[in-house]
């Protein structure tokens, strides 16, 4: 975090009164230039249908990588751990269809198969043939659709917490949804509280000024989210095509998530031929944001096995 911008804005901000200006102007920028000091630059590329856009590094020519956010979330998830990958790989983080910069439309299809469609056309318009494609939450069931539906493009898949089967046990979230209550559409600052509880474990710190701009984020978006889940778990569950999942494939999961139980994890482990998976303890749905090095680590040790891998078959 930049930890001096946050607090001389902080200060300023509390001897101007303008608590609430402060907040929201945090939460707008500051990851945008913590993302700079790391090496990526913002752009929007242009798919046919809208422009996503993408944080991205000036690394032509090397393996690519594709970091997908979640249900609710953005590129902005992903920085933190993107940067141990800057000086190797292209790495490339979309804020996909109905979400942060690329922005929403009610007429958009927010279902899974149209967002791996979008993925593709992306890449196509990169000139990047294959990519690792790691994903967290909706993103780690977006990358199994891709990786199922594009397997000559699909170098790797990592999927992190991901939706996208039935978890033999309820989580948090799936008792208030069966309750008549989806705790991602948030009406007020104790419902966003409860609702960021459940997110992570191990929180990033954040100031109060900016989780008040986050809370009226998503109470302002909170007809746009409902559409988006609508669309999003229309989408068929993948038990019965995981098998068709080729690619050299990791599953991570934090012990602790509150969102999707990590009991799923034998349901991915049943389905997936040669699925590596690592389960971390006392960690909940973020691996990625809560424990940055410790999981990029992880991933840069998968990701030099796979060259090897995808040679011997």
């Amino acid at each position: 975090m930049l930890i001096l911008p946050l607090v001389l804005a902080l200060v300023v901000g509390m001897l101007n009164g303008a608590y609430g200006r402060v907040g929201h102007w945090l939460y707008a920028n500051v990851t945008d230039l913590e993302a700079s000091l790391y090496g990526f630059e913002q752009s929007a590329v242009d798919i046919g249908d809208m422009e996503l856009a993408l944080y991205s590094n000036n690394n032509p020519g090397k393996p690519a990588i594709v970091m997908l956010h979640g249900y609710s979330a953005d590129k902005d998830v992903w920085p933190r751990f993107a940067r141990h990958f800057v000086d190797d790989y292209q790495v490339i983080i979309p804020d996909m269809a109905g979400h942060g910069d690329t922005g929403f439309d009610a007429s958009w299809d927010y279902s899974m198969p149209a967002q791996a469609k979008r993925l593709a056309a992306l890449l196509d318009k990169l000139d990047i043939a294959q990519a690792h494609v790691i994903g967290n939450s909706m993103g780690g069931f977006l990358t199994a659709t891709f990786a199922i539906a594009y397997p000559q493009r699909t170098l790797s898949a990592t999927m992190v917490d991901p939706a996208g089967v039935m978890s033999p046990e309820p989580s948090d979230m799936f008792k208030m949804l069966n309750q008549g209550h989806n705790p991602f559409l948030i009406h007020n600052r104790a419902e966003f509280d409860s609702f960021y509880a459940m997110t992570m474990a191990q929180p990033p710190f954040l100031p109060g000024m900016v989780l008040e701009a986050m809370s009226d984020k998503y109470i302002e978006r909170r007809s746009e989210l409902e559409k988006i889940f609508a669309d999003f778990h229309s989408s068929d569950y993948l038990e019965e095509k995981l098998a068709d999942l080729k690619a050299p494939a990791m599953l991570w999961w934090g012990d602790k998530d509150r969102l999707l139980h990590v009991s799923s994890v034998s349901v991915w482990e049943a389905g997936v031929p040669q699925l590596k998976t690592h389960i971390f303890n006392g960690i909940g749905h973020m691996p990625m944001v809560e424990v940055a090095s410790e999981a990029a680590d992880l991933y840069r040790d998968f990701l030099q096995l796979v060259p090897a891998q995808i040679a011997a078959e």
